[in-house]
């Protein structure tokens, strides 16, 4: 018998591609959560957020050429991401799930809810946009994320925290700390990677076909995703709507009982 709670770390061989997953067991009943990460950032890093997700099952996977998953054969887009994770939540031996994605990984969500709808029940996007169509933060804040030295260089990624991210993080340095200390080395390769997966992708033209409900997370004082995108989102999308955190950019790292809160009661209206 598997105990709830729970996290089970191993290799998945999804067609060509192995995967690091990990999968936190929750009770029978609720569909599992799907987990897309942040761009550069190892399934470790939301564990914390995992744990206060009581509810449900949760699976995360690193994307490849992230943490443990080794590099992909080919460089990829965000509909190849999306059909990775369709194929690793059948091979686990789920029929539905829901889906969330946060900042980078909002994208690879929505690209799952529109190209399998049948295996995706609700959908939660946090702290995210519709791509390259969406409104920018500050340039000096895009400049810092053009290179992977935020997830090589820890002391980097303390100081610049603050000014990337906003809120709780640039008021409180334990939460960062806490964050860089569970940071796997980011290879230039992989962070490349999913940078080139974004360029020139939007879902603004069929966001009006997603037919999940949708919930929406922003934080008030997001320096890298401002609230306008999810106001976009969660107007565009049939069945959104949008909750707003007094945070910044890293609400589920430094508020991860709130946020989770927030999305598992989402979840299980209705």
């Amino acid at each position: 018998m598997t105990t709830t709670g729970k996290i089970d770390v191993r290799d998945v061989t999804v067609g060509f591609q192995t995967l690091r997953v990990a999968v936190k067991h929750g009770p029978e009943g609720p569909p599992p959560l799907l987990l897309f990460n942040g761009i550069g950032a190892n399934w470790e890093l939301a564990r914390p957020f995992m744990g206060e997700l009581a509810g449900r099952t949760v699976i995360i996977f690193d994307i490849p050429g992230i943490g443990k998953s080794p590099l992909p054969l080919l460089p990829y887009r965000p509909f190849v991401v999306a059909g990775l994770a369709a194929r690793l939540v059948r091979k686990l031996g789920f029929r539905k799930v829901d889906v969330a994605g946060v900042s980078w990984g909002g994208g690879m969500a929505q690209e799952f809810a529109i190209n399998h709808p049948r295996l995706c029940r609700r959908l939660v996007l946090a702290a995210t946009s519709p791509g390259v169509l969406m409104v920018p933060g500050a340039p000096s804040v895009f400049l810092k994320l053009a290179t992977p030295r935020r997830y090589t260089d820890r002391e980097f990624m303390r100081r610049h925290a603050g000014a990337i991210y906003g809120g709780t993080v640039a008021r409180d340095p334990k939460h960062i700390n806490r964050h860089v200390e569970a940071m796997a080395d980011t290879g230039r390769i992989g962070y490349l990677l999913q940078l080139a997966a974004m360029w020139g992708w939007t879902s603004l033209p069929w966001l009006p076909l997603l037919r999940q409900r949708t919930l929406v997370i922003m934080g008030t004082d997001d320096k890298l995703v401002p609230v306008i995108n999810g106001r976009m989102l969660a107007r565009l999308i049939p069945r959104g709507e949008l909750e707003l955190i007094d945070d910044g950019h890293l609400f589920i790292v430094s508020q991860p009982a709130r946020t989770a809160a927030m999305i598992e009661d989402f979840l299980d209206r209705g």
